[in-house]
């Protein structure tokens, strides 16, 4: 039986993406060429129905995808934003304090 492995990608400079909408937030983190490092959401923090849209829901999904790719060995990154949702205020903070 054949097992997929997923290797650790060690990245020193990035890109965070954050696509707030009313309904979730959306955070990855890719590379400088683009590809996707790592990927999280309101939903995959355990958030469900209308807290995903929360500016704390955001900020947990920020915080998460953060100190992920912090502990892959990532040293700067620039962020991108991008919707109209609550979240984007609330990443920005999450930024500063990371």
């Amino acid at each position: 039986m054949d097992v997929l492995v997923h290797a650790r990608v060690h990245v020193e400079k990035g890109l965070i993406h954050v696509q707030a909408s009313f309904n979730n937030t959306i955070v990855t983190v890719t590379d400088v060429r683009g590809r996707v490092v790592y990927w999280a959401s309101a939903g995959t923090c355990g958030f469900r129905g209308t807290r995903r849209g929360t500016p704390f829901a955001a900020q947990t999904a920020a915080g998460n995808a953060i100190r992920t790719v912090v502990e892959q060995g990532m040293q700067r990154a620039e962020v991108m934003k991008k919707g109209p949702g609550l979240g984007i205020p609330s990443t920005s903070k999450k930024e500063v304090d990371s």
